[in-house]
């Protein structure tokens, strides 16, 4: 990428650096959140969805903050990590960290909705011949929701990629170590000159985020034939 600066190109190596293991890291936590709402029903499940969407509604920079409070070196999830060498606040690990959580709900909201149009007929099936629950989800369920899994993937790999304000909230805007895509574009439009850098930052962030949005779709009209041919 000759036409991308030194500095430009260090912002989106990172960027899709964060984005793919805050991703891979929340995608395991993901399709079993997307499970117990969609199928189980505990005492508490209203307040489990309300937590899981909470980033969706408040302030990405009051995320960012309470994301400060608690793993912050001070914090008290913070202070017990540093004592083992894990520190999140003002690393790129921080903004992978903010990442995740910003786009945790778009992951789970895809999943789950492909796990509810899923029969359960066809899960009850299965354990009346036997099949233990671990392996009914993973002989029938699953497949059946792979395509679904695979679309809050990709949306939560654009949603990461495009994460600011808890971003910068939490680790700030250091080249090179927490500069993520969106904080460049940020701190390019604050110099004199500027302008062009940021427009091509800009340039491909639209091109990762309609890539994402296209490709979700198509994995969605998949699964909705899939479950129609069911």
């Amino acid at each position: 990428m000759d036409w991308l600066s030194p500095e430009e190109w260090r912002a989106v190596a990172l960027s899709l650096r964060v984005a793919f293991w805050a991703t891979l890291a929340s995608l395991p936590l993901g399709v079993l959140t997307a499970y117990a709402l969609a199928r189980w029903r505990f005492p508490g499940r209203q307040l489990l969805n309300g937590v899981v969407h909470l980033p969706l509604i408040l302030p990405p920079v009051a995320t960012g903050y309470l994301l400060l409070l608690t793993f912050g070196t001070q914090g008290p999830v913070g202070g017990l990590l540093q004592e083992v060498g894990i520190v999140f606040a003002f690393r790129w690990t921080g903004a992978a960290l903010a990442a995740a959580v910003m786009a945790f709900p778009l992951m789970v909201r895809a999943i789950r909705l492909s796990i509810e149009a899923v029969d359960p007929r066809l899960e009850q099936a299965s354990a009346t011949l036997g099949a233990s629950g671990p392996w009914v989800f993973a002989t029938v369920t699953l497949p059946l929701v792979l395509p679904g899994i695979l679309a809050g993937t990709i949306l939560a790999f654009a949603k990461a990629m495009g994460e600011f304000g808890a971003t910068i909230t939490f680790v700030s805007n250091i080249p090179g170590q927490t500069q993520t895509l969106p904080t460049a574009i940020y701190a390019f439009l604050q110099v004199p000159g500027g302008e062009a850098s940021a427009l091509r930052l800009v340039a491909i962030a639209v091109v990762v985020s309609m890539a994402a949005l296209l490709l979700s779709e198509l994995v969605a009209r998949r699964v909705a034939r899939r479950v129609a041919g069911a």
